[in-house]
């Protein structure tokens, strides 16, 4: 191909690149006076080409204008007026020895080419949404079949109960996005999605366990790589849809009910899904190359493996019977200072609240219980259920609100995993994602950033292409699902009414957690530490670094003197047998 002749042609046939800078073409925004259009792919990490090897807005390149008389590449167009890049690049496999040359040293050329034809993802959930961003990158074309009608405004719909309740978006999963989907986060914001981003403590009120979090300074460190965006879980789906449906691959259909599943005669292979339209009741068949799962708790795919002959997956469970009751509130502006209020149950209290304004001036009041405690339904019950444990200016903003709809409850039986990374035998073609393979106990907000994390998986294994994708995938997404479910396990089964499965090292990690959390109420490098790890930016094991270890002794040490009363010291013999070390150091 040596040449474009019109935007249509452009593109076709060819191989799916990357940029330059490593990022697709493909939906990518440009940057204010970035050179792309690029007719060659690196690895992500290579450098910029710098002009004539960029592009000017409008131009079409062919090798002989953009390389000099280097046969059979194409180079897309750039449209700086629209931001955006309008077309594919396209590169002819015999340019490929040419253009390795062209790239500074340590870097490849990465031919990306189409795994397939179609990928089929089953719910419109955030799981399914990230998923079929990814996909959208491997396939000829996306098709994402959601049994709800989608609205076009960020309102609740049934699908997503959980919806009109708290939502956070931890600071991993809003790196996730912004990766997935450049500027969305900007867009949260220009539509009026709060966000932490400057790092001020005071903003926060956070207790976990009984310790509250220190409260004034600021975090220690880059405050916008721990940014806390606070978009309503409508507002979020919303713009998620609206930026998928803008890649031209992507179709989604709503009011469809997914029937079953189809496989080959030997059910080595999954070839698609059999839908059926609410609306007439008109049923079809679509084949696929690949399936995957968004479907939440209630997900096809166990019982469908059970009846290919594969079994069921095990699946881990932690029994907390969880019910929160979800109070919709308008608070006047400058109420309060506190952008996010969360108080965790505490030794002997299974119980906590939730305070989050969103967009709009709009506010989620939240409480919840655990084993039995069961919150009311009602704003004057629910404020004397958090009496005991939440502030008194909390309290009274609550009651300054106006309620906007009605008090909403949820409960959760439990979190459950369900362990596909174990089958000894998985069919081609079928994966899944979210809720579909973990969920979990929602105070701990952890839910949409690890549907992040579990896209992240799907891409980097599709970059690898398809063979037995379907194990490596869930072996990968089972590592970053590991690092949530134990911290939430260890926090819920430290309350001995909670079943499930308790290890020794919980015992020690428990013990661990609380000397962190208590340096952390006087202390802001340990609190921003903390921070990192609940908000998986980093794993739990930063915790165990000896250089942390050593300041939360420190700190914890030079508080129990500040606030103990003189005492002689002792001198420790053989008979004593025990250590003068800080406690902290001991355990």
């Amino acid at each position: 191909m040596a040449g474009v002749g019109n935007l249509d042609q452009a593109g076709r046939g060819g191989s799916r690149l990357l940029t330059a800078t490593g990022e697709r073409q493909r939906g990518y925004q440009a940057r204010p006076g970035e050179c792309v259009g690029v007719a060659a792919a690196c690895e992500l990490g290579a450098a910029p080409l710098d002009p004539p090897f960029g592009l000017a807005d409008g131009d079409v390149g062919t090798a002989n204008e953009a390389f000099g008389a280097v046969p059979d590449v194409v180079a897309s167009i750039a449209d700086r007026s629209k931001n955006r890049v309008v077309e594919y690049s396209c590169l002819i496999p015999g340019a490929v020895p040419i253009l390795k040359r062209l790239f500074k040293q340590g870097s490849r050329i990465a031919e990306m080419s189409r795994l397939g034809e179609r990928a089929i993802v089953l719910g419109a959930s955030m799981g399914g949404l990230l998923a079929a961003r990814v996909l959208a990158d491997f396939f000829r074309t996306v098709t994402v079949i959601e049994r709800d009608e989608l609205p076009d405004d960020p309102v609740n719909r049934r699908g997503v109960p959980q919806g009109r309740h708290v939502h956070a978006l931890l600071a991993r999963g809003a790196q996730i996005l912004d990766e997935f989907f450049p500027g969305l986060l900007d867009e949260l914001v220009a539509a009026g999605a709060p966000v932490w981003d400057d790092g001020e403590l005071s903003k926060l009120y956070a207790s976990y366990s009984g310790h509250v979090i220190l409260r004034s300074g600021t975090i220690a460190g880059d405050p916008e790589r721990m940014a806390m965006y606070m978009p309503s879980r409508p507002l979020l789906e919303c713009h998620l849809r609206r930026r998928l449906q803008a890649i031209e691959n992507v179709t989604i259909h709503s009011g469809q009910d997914v029937a079953e599943l189809t496989s080959t005669a030997d059910h080595s292979r999954v070839t698609g899904v059999r839908v059926v339209n609410h609306a007439g009741g008109a049923e079809q068949e679509l084949t696929a190359d690949l399936v995957v799962d968004a479907m939440g708790r209630g997900a096809h795919t166990p019982a469908f493996l059970e009846s290919l002959g594969y079994g069921r997956p095990v699946e881990d469970h932690i029994v907390m019977h969880t019910t929160y009751a979800s109070q919709p509130l308008r608070i006047p502006p400058g109420t309060l200072k506190e952008m996010l209020v969360l108080i965790s149950p505490a030794p002997g209290r299974p119980t906590g609240m939730f305070l989050v304004g969103y967009e709009h001036d709009t506010w989620i009041f939240t409480v919840y219980g655990m084993v039995g405690h069961e919150p009311p339904r009602d704003l004057a019950g629910m404020l004397s259920f958090a009496e005991e444990y939440a502030p008194a200016h909390l309290l009274a903003a609550v009651r300054t609100g106006e309620p906007i709809g009605p008090v909403v409850q949820h409960r959760m039986p439990s979190s459950q995993w369900r362990r596909y990374d174990k089958m000894r035998r998985l069919p081609d073609g079928l994966l899944a994602c979210g809720d579909a393979i973990c969920s979990f106990n929602p105070i701990y907000g952890q839910g949409m950033s690890v549907a992040g994390l579990d896209a992240v998986a799907l891409r980097d294994c599709l970059r690898r292409g398809v063979t037995d994708l379907p194990r490596r995938y869930f072996r990968a997404a089972a590592k970053a699902i590991s690092v949530a479910w134990q911290t939430g396990a260890t926090s819920d089964l430290a309350f001995p009414e909670v079943e499930g499965r308790r290890t020794p090292s919980m015992r020690v990690t428990n013990r661990l957690v609380n000397s962190v959390l208590t340096a952390s109420e006087s202390d802001a490098v340990v609190g921003t530490q903390f921070f990192k790890v609940t908000g998986l930016i980093d794993p739990p094991t930063r915790l165990l670094h000896p250089w942390f270890l050593y300041r939360v002794a420190t700190v914890n040490l030079g508080r129990r003197q500040r606030h103990s009363p003189p005492q002689q010291a002792a001198v420790v013999g053989p008979v004593d047998g025990d250590s003068v070390l800080p406690e902290m150091l001991s355990e």
